[in-house]
């Protein structure tokens, strides 16, 4: 293997943005599907063919750049999650000059100073008005297998009931692969009210789901490329393997038909026996029996095979 850097950081190129709302013009418009924003037309144009919707090029807000963005029909997409932490939480405040505020939730980092949103507004200051204190935010950095490249998608939330949630998810997964190995996920925006003040407001959330493996396999240890590729074929050959054996596999192999009868046997006990097996296991039995060598009389000596000798008695 050849030689790295070793006082920089390896990391995957940035694909694009997974984002859960859009501009129409200067105004924030809330969706209820995925938002796929890119430099690329290639991977927004896969995007669209995969999850509906029609690419446009699109300017963000702030910005002279022109990208492409696909507004999808599809609320959850399939994802992985790769080696290494995947997720950065910060509380942050953002204006046109930049990012004007960053906290780990108990110092601010840009001036060192403790929590500046929870000393003016207390524990809830996630429910004063946006633009009044910082924004929860975190951003999730996955790879989509189903578009070209091997670079990075960032899904980024500002959701404070999100942010607990992604941290749980994250920190669980890790404590199992120790951030080794990849493990499939999807990500699913999924709509939430609650009551506060007397007031109802609807809101959506991002939630990071297992997919098509099991706590157990997940909390396992590192997965190998292939199953988080694929994990629902990788789980279904062995279940079918474990449930019931390849008796016909076992019937060829065998070397008499006596052999071919335990195969029988054990089909019989195990419950697995039908009609097309009982028939496919006697065919081969049928041809074991055809194929034995008899044994040629004319060898035998004349005045028949000696007797055994035996040991004498001490």
């Amino acid at each position: 293997m050849g030689s790295r850097l070793l006082n920089i950081q390896r990391r995957a190129a940035e694909h694009g943005r997974l984002r859960t709302g859009y501009t129409d013009g200067k105004r924030p418009v809330r969706s209820a599907t995925w938002v796929v924003t890119s430099h690329s037309e290639e991977h927004v144009g896969t995007a669209a063919k995969l999850w509906g919707g029609e690419p446009e090029q699109w300017q963000p807000l702030n910005s002279t750049i022109t990208q492409w963005r696909v507004i999808t029909k599809s609320s959850s997409i399939e994802a992985l999650i790769t080696p290494g932490d995947p997720l950065n939480q910060y509380n942050e405040m953002w204006s046109a000059g930049g990012c004007q505020r960053r906290c780990d939730g108990q110092t601010e980092l840009l001036t060192r100073q403790p929590c500046l949103c929870a000393r003016q507004f207390g524990e809830d200051w996630h429910t004063q008005p946006k633009g009044r204190v910082c924004s929860t935010t975190s951003r999730f950095n996955v790879m989509l297998p189903d578009l070209s490249g091997m670079g990075m998608w960032r899904a980024e939330t500002h959701s404070f009931y999100a942010a607990s949630e992604w941290g749980g998810m994250v920190d669980m997964v890790l404590a199992g692969t120790d951030g080794r190995g990849f493990v499939p996920v999807t990500l699913r925006i999924e709509p939430r009210q609650v009551v506060r003040d007397g007031k109802t407001k609807k809101f959506p959330v991002v939630v990071v789901e297992l997919r098509g493996v099991t706590p157990r396999q997940a909390l396992a240890g590192p997965m190998n490329a292939a199953t988080a590729l694929d994990p629902g074929a990788s789980q279904a050959v062995p279940a079918l393997e474990a449930g019931r054996p390849d008796y016909l596999a076992h019937a060829e192999g065998a070397l008499t038909p006596d052999d071919v009868g335990d195969v029988y046997r054990q089909a019989f006990n195990a419950g697995h026996l039908n009609d097309q097996l009982i028939a496919d296991l006697k065919a081969i039995s049928d041809r074991k029996k055809a194929e034995a060598e008899p044994v040629d009389a004319e060898l035998e000596p004349e005045g028949g095979w000696p007797a055994v000798a035996q040991v004498p008695a001490p």
